[in-house]
């Protein structure tokens, strides 16, 4: 039988699987609202309704929806006759600007997110299979100590930036860190579109604390395995978010 609107949610949104269900859930329900399966000015589905069918906990899936607030995809009121209603409002003029990105470039951007999905985790690889002496393992600890200790939005994101091509840097291959330096380029445009994300830098910052261990370790599969999960969940948040 043939989906129509009142069957496209069912047939959209899937079960979440993994370990990190909160980017997959903005990735779901942020495409689902941009092609219209939730068109503008409707009410989204009950939280309760929609966390059982995406399978995750309630505190999941609300953290999903303030994303989905914090991105202008949608506005939420209390009490009797409340709900979320689909507004598709950037409210930042980097969204508002991404928002109207030529399909060009929207294809150029989620080309680089393939991209670093190869080279990114194989750099992370490298460097731990290196093994890292007293000062490149300084390199790495305060590139990582600079991320965790920063507070504001645009220090966090250089800061971020600086670690990953500390970790490209003890690859200690040129090519390598002329790639991962075009990537975050691009990477950091994206992340300009969508809103700082509190539950994201808290997966992310788990995901860099475990990949420092990795490679202090000098563990080369799970230095891989980990810096794959950090590119799969930044995607997910950008490819729904950003679209």
């Amino acid at each position: 039988m043939s989906a129509t609107p009142e069957h496209l949610p069912a047939a959209v949104l899937r079960p979440v699987r993994g370990h990190h269900a909160f980017e997959a859930c903005v990735e779901q329900l942020a495409t689902a609202i941009r092609l219209g399966v939730y068109p503008r000015g409707t009410t989204l589905p009950p939280e309760r309704l929609l966390a059982e069918h995406l399978q995750v906990s309630r505190a999941t899936l609300r953290e999903a929806m303030a994303a989905l607030r914090e991105a202008g995809l949608v506005e939420t009121t209390r009490g009797r006759g409340g709900g979320t209603v689909v507004t598709l409002k950037p409210r930042t003029p980097s969204a508002r600007a991404a928002a109207r990105t030529t399909a060009a470039r929207r294809r150029e951007w989620l080309d680089v997110l393939d991209f670093r999905r190869i080279v990114e985790p194989g750099a992370a690889a490298l460097a731990a299979s290196r093994g890292l002496d007293d000062v490149r393992l300084g390199h790495l600890q305060r590139a990582h100590a600079e991320v965790v200790a920063a507070r504001k939005p645009a220090e966090h994101r250089q800061a971020d930036s600086r670690f990953h091509l500390t970790v490209a840097a003890l690859a200690e291959s040129s090519r390598l860190v002329e790639s991962v330096t075009s990537v975050q380029a691009t990477l950091h445009e994206m992340l300009l579109a969508i809103p700082v994300l509190e539950a994201n830098i808290a997966h992310s910052d788990r995901q860099h604390a475990a990949l420092v261990k990795a490679i202090t370790a000098g563990h080369a599969t799970k230095a891989r395995t980990v810096m794959e999960e950090h590119c799969d969940d930044t995607a997910a948040l950008l490819r729904g978010l950003v679209g």
